[in-house]
Parts: structure tokens; sequence; C-alpha cells
């Protein structure tokens, strides 16, 4: 029950009693509905149009929870509480998809709506307290992006041993949000039971003259060399994601090729693209070539292939090589903490492109 009582009336107000011929000055709104979430449950949503309640009924039940936070900062990673040690903190943002350092540093009101969100999502995520409540959740992302970072979050809030409820007027996130449970104001029905996403299915094209659109994502470099092969990954035939390899040097007589940038739009990250496509492109070398490698000084990657099946650790930590080649010297780094893995794929076959 919503009740509205009109305590004093304005010249305004009193025209607007007499033009519609209202009568009386309390106003109640009454929602009748079930919501009993699972016992076990990790993600829910409140869905409805616009005037059936879903706000008013997410604030009587999980009003202390609801998601709201003041930016200010030149730097949006400086927003973040102090305490957070900056490890966590940028795990977190790369692991709700926000995880292209140079955007972090940025203030928050020039990110993306996409970006806007994730951001919110790693403040919620990093804050003490077990349910993240979202109101008006996508109501200003497009509708394709909200897809994509309602997969993302997902993955996240579950990482995180979190509870999530999206209160929306947009039926199109449901099943990428994968929720444990519905409640529809439209109907005040309560529906139980995980709901399954489509898949996302890319295209990956051997294609040269786009990096110009992902340089700017890079974590480290916006440069590329000349001579790399470079792989496009297009999503609705939009380009979304970058791979490139170079040829490595080296004084073994094998023949080496070595990940050069990897980049996937924000709008698309956090739900694996960017491995499935460095998979894809090593999948495809592995045939003509005697070792694929790739080499970051990123933490959140490191650790992302890590998890990988068909990647293996081979070095980690700072690298001093000087030898009679100049190509081989120039490549490596010795400035920075790298992590470098090789490819050992579990089957052989080369991928198509």
């Amino acid at each position: 029950m919503k009740h509205n009582e009109i305590e004093a009336k304005s010249f305004r107000v009193a025209q607007l009693y007499d033009q519609f011929d209202i009568t009386g000055d309390r106003f109640d709104e009454r929602f009748t509905g079930d919501i009993e979430p699972p016992e076990s449950w990790s993600i829910g949503v409140i869905v409805g149009k616009s005037g059936t309640g879903k706000t008013t009924i997410a604030r009587e039940l999980f009003g202390e929870y609801f998601a709201h936070f003041d930016y200010s900062a030149s730097c949006v990673v400086d927003d973040f509480d102090k305490s957070i040690p900056s490890v966590e903190l940028f795990g977190v943002l790369s692991s709700v998809g926000f995880a292209s350092p140079p955007s972090w540093l940025k203030p928050y009101s020039v990110l993306s709506n996409g970006e806007k969100m994730r951001v919110d999502l790693a403040r919620a995520i990093l804050q003490d307290q077990e349910i993240i409540i979202f109101d008006e959740y996508t109501s200003v992302v497009d509708r394709e992006v909200a897809q994509i970072g309602s997969l993302a979050l997902q993955k996240s809030v579950r990482r995180a041993g979190k509870r999530f409820i999206a209160v929306t007027c947009h039926y199109d996130v449901i099943e990428w949000l994968e929720p444990d449970w519905v409640f529809s104001t439209d109907e005040m029905t309560m529906t139980r039971g995980s709901v399954r996403r489509p898949k996302i299915d890319i295209e990956v094209r051997k294609i040269k003259g786009l990096w110009g659109m992902f340089r700017r994502y890079h974590y480290l470099n916006h440069d590329i060399s000349r001579s790399a092969d470079e792989f496009v990954a297009f999503y609705h035939d939009k380009p979304i994601g970058f791979s490139a390899w170079i040829h490595f040097p080296n004084n073994m007589g094998l023949s080496m090729m070595k990940g050069h940038r990897f980049v996937v739009l924000p709008d698309y990250q956090g739900v694996g693209l960017n491995s499935r496509l460095v998979n894809f492109c090593a999948d495809y070398y592995n045939s003509k070539i005697d070792f694929v490698g790739i080499t970051t000084s990123h933490k959140g990657f490191a650790k992302a292939w890590m998890r990988e099946k068909n990647w293996r650790l081979i070095r980690a930590g700072h690298t001093s090589i000087n030898t009679n080649i100049k190509a081989l010297n120039k490549s490596v780094s010795s400035a920075r903490n790298t992590y470098s893995f090789r490819y050992f794929p579990k089957r052989e076959g080369a991928a198509n492109v």
C-alpha cells in the first residue's frame, strides 16, 4: 500500500481539483502480489510497465539496498573508497567488464552510459552489503549494450557472492541476466527458476585497417606493427573486438607467432569475447607455426589466461635478454612485470577465417 496525502493546496492544485472534480485529500495505491524468492538465489528481477509499482514494491521490500553513488573526482578510480587496495579495485573493474585502464583515468561524467553502469556495479560490489538493487536498470543504455552488459553483470555478481535485483521496464535483459526469480508487476506474478540466455555468435574476419577504432582502448600502447596480421570480431555485423599477431624473432630456429594487440570495445567486455577471439586466432596458427604465445603486463588479463585450459604460463616477472637479434631485443620489456603464455590446444586443427 502506498499513501499520498495532500496537506496544503496551492492555487494550482486547487484549480486541478475544480477542473477535474477531484474529491478527497488522500490517495492510495494498493499492490497485491507474492514475492518470495527461493532460499538460494543470486539474481532477481522486478519488471513491468511504467506506473505498475516496480519501484514502490522494491523500496518497500529492499529499500535499504538501493544503489546510489556520487562522483566528483577527475579520475573515476579516485571515486572509490581509498581503503580499497588498488589490486582489488582493478580486479573488480576488470571483472565487471570495465577493463580499459585508460578509461579508468577519465571522470565518470565523460564515460558512456554502458561504462557508467559497470562502474556503478563495481562500487556496489565493493560495498559491505549482500544485496544490490539498481532502479531503472538499463533505461538509458542502448539495448544491445544493455544485454551484453547484463551478462557481464550477472557473472560478476555471482563471482563476488552477492545478490542483485534489477528493477526495470525492459524485458529484453531478462534472459541475459539469467535470473533465479522474476516478479512481473504487470500481472503481479512470481516466476522462479533460472532463465537461459541466448548464445553470442561472432564472426571473425582477417582484415586490415580497423585498428583506429580500437587503439584508444588498449591498456598499454596505441601503436601497431605494420607487418601484423589483424583479425576483427563482428557481432551483428559490427566490429567489436580486435586481435593482432606478429612473427616473433628468435635464435632457436622456430617459427613463432606472438599476440601483439588485443582489444574488445568497452560495451562488450566482461563476457569472454576477448578469450574467444584470441583462442580462435591461436587455433588458426597452431597447425602452421611451431610456437604460439602471448605476453601481457595486465594482471587481470594474466589471471584470465591462467584459467584458460589451452594456455600455460611459461614465465612471469621481469625479462632481461641481450641477443644479436635487434628485433628480439626491441620486443622484450625489462621495465615491467610481464606474464608469458604458450598455447597448448587440447585438440588439433586450424580455425577457419
